[in-house]
């Protein structure tokens, strides 16, 4: 997995690329807290634009920053995401938590 980041306004955005399973979620999740305490942000996107996989581990760590960010006063956001991710999004839950926005600038919009 390759991660990218770019800091916009007060937004991490991320650009995870390749398949988000077990292991790659952890390394994901430890870098964007490292990340987010760097930028000093409240707010993440993550962009799934390049995400051909996610599994369970995926899940959670999505959740985990909703609730990292939620407690500095922020939102976690997605982007990108599509149908097949978008079917894992409502079939968990997620989607009734996490908002999803068709690009990034569209989510920096709104938030």
């Amino acid at each position: 997995m390759d991660i990218k980041f770019k800091k916009i306004r007060n937004c991490l955005v991320v650009y995870p690329t390749g398949e988000i399973d077990h292991h790659s979620s952890e390394v994901l999740k430890k870098e964007i807290d490292r990340q987010c305490e760097s930028a000093l942000t409240k707010n993440i996107i993550v962009d799934f634009g390049r995400v051909n996989f996610m599994d369970s581990s995926g899940i959670g760590m999505i959740i985990g920053r909703y609730k990292y960010t939620h407690l500095k006063g922020g939102k976690t956001v997605v982007t990108g995401v599509s149908d097949n991710l978008r079917k894992i999004f409502t079939l968990s839950g997620l989607g009734r938590i996490i908002r999803i926005y068709p690009t990034v600038e569209d989510a920096v919009e709104n938030i």
